[in-house]
């Protein structure tokens, strides 16, 4: 992607549902581009339009992360096979003591047990697990956009700010859950369209798909690979945060341009941050700049994702990526 694609795709990641011509408006690009460009990254498959639901406060799921290890050989096997499972979100290969590590979503509390105790250990090649539950999300991928925009440019396009305090659960009604099925498979998909599949009302359509993202039950999400972003470097980030610094530290953290995703979790360490950097000097004056200037933090895990098996529920054979690139050059 040239640096037009690419300020493009990040407007899209900041307002996924915007028109091409609101779009083009807080870039400064005619509408006819922004439409050509942009609808060739989709076609392509380079960059997806999809949905994520708030499983903690929708009640859809509990969200746990996954450290696995596998027996030497089996690292792809196992990852195929934890990438086929409807319930994970995310699947990366990682460098460091974990070989493999998945954002899970178990449909309860009581199936989480029997989840990582028997189905995952029972994946041929999985030697050792760990489990760290998800207590509270401070941001999402779904809220990244990738660092092309002005302030001025964010502002035109982001959404209006979530009331101050959203209820820690407000389940989806039935008609809600469909509304929500549809935007998962496609985040752009049009009033009239959703009117149509679910037999009712265009205004009706457009107030429940209005309130489903004002209450942020779902949010709307332009994926693409960072690395095509020129964001190679991807990292996470394992953090012992004292429990009295944990919620500034996550705030603080979750709001820098380089982290797609942070949650406090339970385990050894309370704060997960998965972050994007375009070289690994990048990364560097991250850990040392952003996150070690917080007295909080006493202690830091970082591995590497070196492969992308799947993100956002989207199987990596459904997203273009540098390897797709490569293996098609002659």
């Amino acid at each position: 992607m040239d640096v037009l694609d690419r300020r493009l795709v990040a407007a899209l990641q900041v307002s996924p549902r915007a028109s091409w011509g609101e779009l083009g408006r807080a870039v400064g690009e005619h509408e006819r581009t922004v439409a050509r460009r942009l609808q060739r990254l989709v076609s392509e498959g380079i960059v997806r339009i999809t949905a994520i639901y708030d499983d903690l406060r929708t009640g859809h799921g509990r969200p746990v992360h996954l450290h696995v290890q596998v027996r030497p050989g089996t690292a792809g096997k196992v990852a195929r096979a934890l990438a086929e499972r409807p319930d994970t979100r995310s699947v990366y290969s990682l460098t460091g003591a974990a070989d493999l590590g998945s954002e899970l979503v178990s449909p309860s509390r009581e199936d989480l047990h029997h989840i990582v105790s028997a189905q995952i250990s029972d994946i041929d090649g999985v030697v050792q697990t760990q489990t760290q539950v998800v207590l509270h999300t401070f941001t999402t991928v779904a809220e990244w956009h990738a660092p092309y925009l002005t302030k001025r440019e964010v502002a035109q396009l982001r959404p209006p700010p979530p009331p101050e305090c959203l209820p820690d659960e407000d389940g989806l009604s039935p008609l809600e859950e469909e509304i929500a099925q549809l935007l998962t498979l496609d985040g752009r998909i049009a009033f009239t369209a959703v009117a149509e599949r679910l037999d009712i009302s265009v205004p009706t359509a457009r107030r429940r798909v209005t309130s489903l993202l004002e209450r942020r039950l779902l949010r709307p999400r332009a994926e693409a690979e960072p690395a095509l972003l020129g964001l190679e470097v991807e990292a996470m980030l394992w953090l012992k945060v004292r429990p009295h610094g944990l919620d500034q530290v996550g705030r603080r953290l979750a709001a820098h341009e380089s982290v797609r995703y942070c949650a406090a979790t339970t385990g050894t360490h309370s704060l997960v941050v998965q972050v994007v950097a375009a070289h690994e000097a990048d990364l560097y004056r991250f850990l040392t700049g952003v996150v070690g200037r917080h007295d909080e933090i006493t202690d830091i895990d970082l591995t590497l994702i070196t492969r992308a098996h799947k993100r956002g529920h989207l199987h990596k054979s459904g997203l273009l990526t540098l390897d797709h690139r490569w293996e098609k050059t002659p």
